[in-house]
């Protein structure tokens, strides 16, 4: 999304020069629905969170995909515990209003200013421990017992709402640094995918290219190069820029190329890879563009500007090797310190309904050892460790309908991990073990079908989505998105990044990384000579409106 909407914002105001460079087979990234029986289903995003003053919902509205009239779903939810004992709903309702507030003071830390309890530095610490207080004014051991399983049912489902393995993981103080938009979480009929299509409409066919994996991105030009042709070592090239590159900013700038393909041979199939990578280097070497991509067919671009919008995921993984010379450390540094979880999906298809047709989700009350118990953890720290093989499907808080014949799962952080080295067939088979046991119903059927994600396992996401860490901040978020300059004298970054991770208020969602995506297109599209500095505000977003008026 952020890659889309930058090249949107480039097209829209007349710059067409540009290339995305896609490393699936498809756009969308983290946006892709299937159809499964009639529904269409999500496995990635899910929901355009929140209306007002949100460009997803703009964006549906003015393409008719929503449907105005929103009749709302009877909702209710069941909660059982292993013996298929049915919870009463009054004790449900109870905990769930207790947890809201819990999860409210969480986010006041961030909101106030003001400071915690000593030795409580993650939001599963505070709430723990607001749960301990809470359940010392029951007196009787069962009732207790039973209201610490719904609090533990909660707990797990938030973690696939913030997108981490367990919430001790998450900052307390950070918590209320995410913006929750007004209005709710809407669903679009027709899928998430089919916001991709008016966005891909205003982009010409032959700016996008599919499968072209990125390898490496070379963004400090002219002083490496003159410093490497004067002796100098390979890492003292990297971070010189000498005095003479007056003009090195403006030079490119001024010139009508910003995206050149640069054909590697003509018969490019048939050379050896080794050939490949040293006409390649030759390339890099000679060129006198700000910014060159290498990518993993050997292809090389030249440019003025990238715009690196590769999920968080991806950069832990690659980003020591991705960039030359090397990203800043402070860049490294955060991040490494940003969280990047999973969470994954596990879609159920049957051929005909079997829950009570009134009922649209079973909440399902694991008892005794979670994932927060100090010996769970510690043996749940090797990914293949045997508490995770006899333990994983426990971190699944609940199965929703769909439709009356599609059940949905949530899983995250290393249970998720796990369950993805499993196959469908062996999920089905203890998803189903799940649903006999809870309902006490040794006939609910087997599913004709059954689709998980893999979300940690794809190469070009490689998890979920961004959660600020213990120890982490927004500051983190600010230094991921900062640009990059290949020299002091350039007026407009070689390097700038996009995407959900580098969206302060927004990050982990799908409006946060497309106007990441729009504010650096739209540092890119200022003009260099200084003048009166105009914000662009979205009449909607009151909040960046109403700081755009100077109070005397």
């Amino acid at each position: 999304m952020a890659g889309l909407s930058s090249a949107n914002h480039l097209a829209k105001n007349g710059c067409t020069d540009f290339l995305i460079l896609e490393g699936r087979n498809r756009v969308g990234g983290r946006i892709v629905s299937i159809d499964m029986g009639s529904q269409k289903i999500e496995l990635g995003a899910n929901w355009i969170h929140g209306v007002l003053g949100n460009p997803m919902f703009e964006l549906a509205m003015q393409h008719g995909l929503i449907s105005i009239i929103n009749i709302p779903k009877p909702h209710k939810v069941v909660a059982a515990t292993e013996d298929g004992k049915q919870v009463p709903f009054q004790i449900l309702q109870e905990i769930y209003e207790a947890y809201v507030c819990f999860l409210r003071r969480c986010e006041e830390y961030f909101l106030c200013q003001y400071l915690p309890p000593p030795d409580i530095h993650s939001v599963g610490e505070h709430i723990n421990l607001e749960v301990e207080l809470y359940l010392n004014g029951v007196d009787c051991q069962k009732e207790k017992h039973l209201r610490k399983l719904i609090f533990d049912c909660l707990l797990k489902r938030e973690t696939c709402i913030t997108g981490c393995h367990s919430m001790d993981e998450i900052d307390l103080l950070e918590l209320g640094s995410y913006t929750e938009l007004q209005g709710g979480n809407i669903v679009l009929p027709s899928g998430y995918s089919s916001i991709l299509k008016p966005l891909c409409d205003n982009l010409p066919n032959e700016n996008v290219v599919l499968s072209c994996p990125v390898r490496r991105i070379h963004w400090k030009r002219k002083a490496a190069l003159r410093a490497a042709s004067s002796g100098a070592t390979a890492t003292g090239a990297s971070d010189t820029i000498l005095e003479e590159d007056e003009d090195d900013g403006n030079e490119s700038d001024d010139s009508d190329r910003t995206v050149t393909e640069v054909p590697i041979g003509g018969a490019a199939q048939d050379t050896a890879d080794g050939q490949k990578a040293s006409e390649a280097a030759r390339i890099i070497k000679t060129s006198t563009a700000n910014v060159v991509v290498e990518c993993d067919n050997g292809v090389v671009y030249e440019a003025d500007h990238v715009i690196c919008t590769l999920p968080l995921g991806v950069l832990k993984e690659q980003s020591e090797t991705l960039f030359v010379p090397a990203l800043p450390q402070y860049k490294i540094e955060s991040i490494d310190s940003l969280l990047f979880g999973t969470v994954d999906k596990i879609f159920l298809e049957y051929d005909r309904p079997f829950l009570n047709a009134t009922i649209s989700e079973i909440m399902l009350l694991w008892d005794g050892q979670d994932g927060n118990d100090e010996d769970a953890c510690d043996a749940a720290q090797e990914p293949d460790g045997q508490w995770l093989k006899d333990n994983w499907y426990k971190k699944i808080y609940s199965f929703s309908k769909v439709s009356d014949t599609l059940l949905l799962g949530w899983i995250s952080g290393r249970e998720a991990e796990y369950m993805e080295t499993l196959s469908h067939e062996i999920v089905a088979e203890r998803c189903t073990e799940i649903l006999r046991q809870f309902l006490k119903d040794p006939f609910v059927p087997k599913p004709k079908r059954c689709v998980c994600t893999s979300w940690r396992k794809q190469p070009f996401s490689r998890g979920s989505y961004t959660a600020i860490a213990v120890g982490a901040s927004q500051d983190d978020i600010d230094n991921i998105a900062q640009p990059l300059y290949s020299s002091p004298h350039q007026s407009k970054p070689s390097v700038l990044f996009a995407g959900e991770h580098t969206h302060a208020n927004f990050y982990s969602t799908v409006h946060g990384a497309y106007l990441s995506g729009r504010t650096a297109a739209q540092i890119l599209l200022t003009p260099d000579s200084p003048q009166e500095i105009v914000m662009e505000s979205d009449s909607s977003d009151l909040s960046s409106w109403i700081q755009g008026i100077a109070l005397d």
